[in-house]
């Protein structure tokens, strides 16, 4: 069988699979998750001994300390994933509730309420407990899954799809409703994205090549965002210590995440004495300034900025800063440069912070706190499959809600129409 036939025939077992997933209750969902949580613990030498293969590969392959951190599956980061099924479990279920009921002229009643997407693929690099998540999601909003991830991680994946499916088998839910591609054919991808009439929705998840790559080859429906270029503005208005605290934990804390900050931007009014502070603070943590000339004016050592500084995702230690002379000028640059992904304005100033929120075009747009909050998890959905910034189906981060959709349901008592 080649790599398209086996991705087809996969697909269309995840229609299937759909199909009854339409009609499983919160019950069944939840108890197939937490059997899903208890083989992860039950198996993790298995886990661990599959997973030292990609490890060990990827050594091999002289791939960065970064990626092959992202691969590791150790005692922790197993019982993390355990404990994240068990979370999901703990969620309330989306489908079938009821989202409006309204009665016309004619005595119809109409109605609005969630379903399923329907049949989601999944394209993912590294990470492979990424895979766990994305099926925890996926089942508990009644879709079926079909992932594709990383070569890097192949081993680790197809065990963590076994048990899965295991898990499924056991609580008497169909098998088709995760699995993961035991490929590393490029093709694969190729074959998952033609296949419009049995997959409803690719979901790619990774770095902007990867994304770019789904986007312009898909026949399917693509949720996406490309790259996060969040901004920190600094108001005139701000309070010096706190605008301190949050621009370092959006740069400092995870700098390789899409929602770190990648642009600092400060009034021309508190700069001077805003950024020799924040900048010594920055220093400290190995963190490497491109400023325009008013801020390499005030920081000698800091790099000029070139023109590709202001839109570039560094996910690394490095911050681009600019002293701006009012806050249009601020938002002038984030509608050019941003992706609307994540921005932030730190302000005392309840006015000039409405009109932040208001005209900033992104997914999240915080007042007075980092942009590393732009997380399902930390905005309270529970978990997230990913963060959408092209506004169709959802915008921003996608938990169980943004995996449904809804239909229409109508009532009737034998009208027809004049």
């Amino acid at each position: 069988m080649s790599v398209e036939e086996m991705v087809e025939k996969m697909a269309k077992g995840a229609r299937r699979a759909s199909r009854r997933l339409r009609r499983a209750g919160r019950t069944e969902k939840d108890k197939a998750l937490l059997r899903m949580a208890a083989l992860l613990l039950e198996k993790e030498d298995l886990i661990r001994k599959e997973n030292e293969k990609d490890v060990s590969k990827a050594k091999e392959l002289g791939l960065s300390s970064v990626l092959i951190d992202r691969l590791i599956l150790d005692t922790k980061t197993i019982r993390s994933m355990a404990d994240g099924l068990g979370e999901v479990a703990a969620l309330p279920d989306p489908v079938g509730q009821m989202t409006g009921m309204w009665k016309r002229p004619n005595g119809l009643r109409v109605g609005r309420v969630r379903i399923p997407l329907g049949v989601i693929g999944f394209i993912y690099e590294s990470r492979p407990n990424v895979t766990v998540d994305a099926a925890a999601l996926c089942l508990k909003s009644g879709n079926a899954v079909i992932l594709k991830g990383g070569s890097e991680a192949i081993n680790s994946n197809i065990i963590l799809g076994r048990l899965l499916d295991e898990a499924l088998e056991e609580t008497g839910l169909p098998q088709e409703a995760v699995q993961v591609i035991p490929s590393t054919d490029r093709g694969a991808v190729q074959a998952l994205l033609r296949l419009e009439d049995d997959v409803d929705v690719i979901i790619p998840r990774g770095g902007e090549g990867l994304i770019r790559y789904v986007t312009e080859n898909s026949r399917i429906p693509v949720l996406k965002h490309y790259k996060g270029v969040c901004h920190v503005y600094v108001d005139k208005f701000a309070d010096k210590n706190m605008a301190i605290d949050i621009c370092f934990n959006a740069k400092v804390q995870r700098p390789a995440v899409c929602n770190s900050m990648e642009t600092m931007l400060v009034h021309e009014a508190i700069a001077s004495d805003f950024l020799p502070s924040m900048v010594n603070r920055f220093r400290e943590a190995g963190v490497e300034i491109r400023g325009c000339p008013e801020t390499v004016a005030l920081i000698p050592d800091a790099r000029p900025a070139k023109p590709e500084d202001w839109p570039a995702e560094f996910n690394d230690l490095i911050l681009a800063v600019k002293i701006v002379d009012h806050m249009d000028e601020a938002l002038d640059h984030i509608e050019r440069y941003g992706s609307n992904h994540t921005d932030a304005i730190v302000t005392r100033d309840y006015g000039r912070a409405q009109k932040f929120l208001e005209e900033v075009d992104s997914s999240v747009v915080l007042v007075n706190a980092s942009t590393r909050f732009n997380d399902g998890n930390q905005l309270g959905l529970g978990a997230e499959i990913g963060i959408n910034t092209s506004k169709l189906h959802a915008f921003g981060p996608m938990g169980l809600e943004e995996l449904t959709t809804q239909k229409f349901i109508v009532y009737g008592e034998g009208q027809t129409r004049t």
